[in-house]
């Protein structure tokens, strides 16, 4: 048996927060393809944040690697995408 972990928005929408696995994509940064896995959740608000952006995922997702500095590109991805959601309420 499953516990799906359900959260209320403050619009009164329910949504639910199991992240899932990891979904590992392909992407190619300057030139070079690398993979990258990340939670469905997370590649939603990236695509959202690409879309908000007028940019592509991809192209997203090179600005955070250009900037990421020593940290995991997974790991910055999340920060990322944490940190614009934050900003935006």
């Amino acid at each position: 048996m499953t516990s799906e972990r359900r959260a209320t928005t403050d619009l009164g929408i329910e949504k639910n927060l199991d992240p899932g696995p990891p979904q590992k994509r392909s992407i190619t940064i300057a030139g070079h393809k690398t993979s990258v896995s990340l939670e469905a959740a997370f590649w939603n608000v990236l695509r959202q944040l690409a879309l908000d952006e007028g940019s592509s995922l991809a192209a997203l997702v090179a600005k955070v690697d250009a900037g990421r500095g020593k940290a995991n590109l997974s790991s910055a991805l999340r920060v990322y995408a944490l940190e614009r959601t934050a900003r935006a309420e």
